[in-house]
């Protein structure tokens, strides 16, 4: 089994089972836009992630970036004081318009709404390509990088969680359903799917991601786990309960940064998608 067979079988384990999600009462993948402008917020007024490190490695001054499912901007905001624009493509019109509000004022933006790889084809080749907390919903990562490498110049550079971001609550689903969640692919595996299809080395920076918390989990959190976990209104005093147990004032998430140098700068031509 190749690495990308491999990856696209582990990805699948993920599903959720038909008969949990006909339960649902609201869609169990809307995440809310206000905790990405948080996010992107934060990352304004840190330090340079090893993430924003890379990128801005290969970076020329007054260079352009391109964001692939940029959220509100936490992965490509913060190379404003280098990069002179900044083409973000997400397929959220609201994350694109929260990013445009923290951009005004920072950095030139170009928004495309758009899936990728196939918003591919609307955007020119960016000295650098950056990729942020992505890849776990991207089954056919060998296209998906392929069309990355193609629309950059420079360097790629993608981040993830070390493990997929859904399995901090596979103690919850194990609670609630007496259902047992997959542990992988890891970041390790999406290095090794990117290596199997552009046949070139990848680097790889383990780091941890800390933020700050409440002391208890808030009413946004309780209802965002019940929402994931396919559970009534009516059970959020159980979630809130549950996570309570667990809470955390400082948690510490194991992230990964990869990132390649694109070795034949715009001479790749986009892959056929079949669209």
């Amino acid at each position: 089994m190749t690495a990308q067979e491999e990856w696209a079988r582990a990805l699948a384990a993920w599903a959720i089972p038909p008969e949990i999600l006909a339960q649902a009462h609201e869609s169990p993948w809307e995440l809310p836009p206000q905790a990405f402008a948080a996010r992107a917020e934060r990352a304004l007024n840190s330090a340079p992630s090893p993430t924003h490190q890379r990128a801005l490695e290969a970076l020329p001054p007054g260079g352009t970036v391109l964001d692939v499912g940029a959220g509100a901007g936490a992965a490509s905001l913060p190379l404003a004081g280098k990069a002179a624009l900044l083409v973000a493509v997400d397929q959220s019109q609201e994350m694109l318009e929260r990013m445009a509000e923290l951009a005004r004022g920072r950095i030139r933006l170009r928004t495309v709404r758009g899936v990728w790889p196939e918003a591919a084809a609307a955007v020119a080749p960016a000295d650098v390509a950056v990729c942020a907390n992505v890849a776990y919903n991207v089954s056919s990562l060998d296209q998906f990088v392929r069309a990355l490498s193609a629309r950059s110049r420079r360097r790629v550079v993608l981040e993830l969680t070390w493990r997929h971001p859904q399995s901090s609550l596979n103690w919850l689903w194990e609670r609630f359903w007496g259902l047992a969640r997959p542990d992988g692919p890891t970041a390790a595996d999406a290095a090794a799917v990117i290596e199997e299809t552009l046949g070139q080395p990848v680097g790889v920076t383990p780091w941890q991601r800390t933020e700050a918390g409440p002391p208890s989990p808030g009413p946004e959190e309780v209802s965002w786990v019940r929402r994931r976990l396919c559970l009534d209104p009516s059970r959020e005093p159980e979630v809130a309960a549950a996570l309570a147990e667990r809470a955390d004032p400082g948690t510490a998430r194991q992230m990964a940064t990869l990132w390649w140098d694109v070795t034949a700068p715009g001479a790749e031509p986009l892959p056929d998608f079949g669209t």
